[in-house]
């Protein structure tokens, strides 16, 4: 019969003790899920949540030009001035994202290519992006005020602008948020139809509208 040692340890038992090694292995694993999941996405969702104490009011003026009033309806009818001002929010978005835009876009053309993102493409885009979301939520949120409209209603039409224009919906800043709650996001996209009631308004700015789209990715 095969002696064990004279402290009586077998096969995986360490210094740490029968048990040891697995438990060292778990508490790695639980060290790498924080450093690489569950950080990346709390530092992602704080900068794209930064500058909601600062926020300003819309201007008067851009609210008496046709600007979106705080307590418009939830789903009014999309207008043409709120598809140019949703268009001149997100080059000012596109701008403040800076080179970080460029990881976002390539999963956004595989998400429009039929491939659903996983989560480890899910956290290289909020690692490389987690740098700039602040300063591109600042930039939002400063064109809102600008153009006199709301983040709701902001919102709104860019749900609209994607159905008109058949873009696929997924949102990472939601993702994030499931993460950061211990929770298995779901990152699977809808492809919608595209036209409808709302495509004569956005067809002018198709081609620039498709090339901002990747923002939506972020939350923006």
């Amino acid at each position: 019969m095969r002696q064990v040692g004279m402290n009586g340890r077998g096969l995986g038992c360490g210094c740490l003790g029968c048990g040891g090694g697995t438990l060292l292995v778990l508490a790695l694993l639980g060290g790498l899920a924080w450093f690489m999941v569950i950080q990346p996405a709390r530092n992602f969702l704080a900068g794209l949540s930064q500058p909601a104490q600062t926020q300003t009011q819309p201007q008067t003026g851009a609210q008496s030009s046709g600007g979106t009033a705080p307590g418009a309806a939830a789903n009014a009818p999309l207008t043409r001035a709120e598809v140019q001002r949703f268009v001149r929010v997100r080059r000012e978005v596109r701008n403040a994202l800076g080179s970080s835009f460029t990881g976002v876009q390539q999963v956004w053309t595989d998400i429009q290519n039929g491939q659903s993102p996983n989560v480890l493409q899910m956290m290289a885009v909020l690692r490389n992006a987690g740098s700039s979301v602040g300063a591109a939520r600042q930039a939002q949120a400063a064109a809102l005020a600008k153009e006199g409209m709301s983040p709701e209603r902001y919102a709104q039409v860019r749900a609209a602008v994607n159905r008109a224009l058949g873009l696929p919906t997924v949102d990472f800043a939601q993702a994030a948020q499931a993460l950061q709650n211990g929770q298995l996001p779901d990152l699977s996209s809808t492809v919608q139809a595209g036209g409808g009631p709302d495509r004569a308004l956005v067809e002018p700015f198709r081609r620039e509208l498709s090339a901002t789209a990747a923002a939506g990715l972020l939350g923006l």
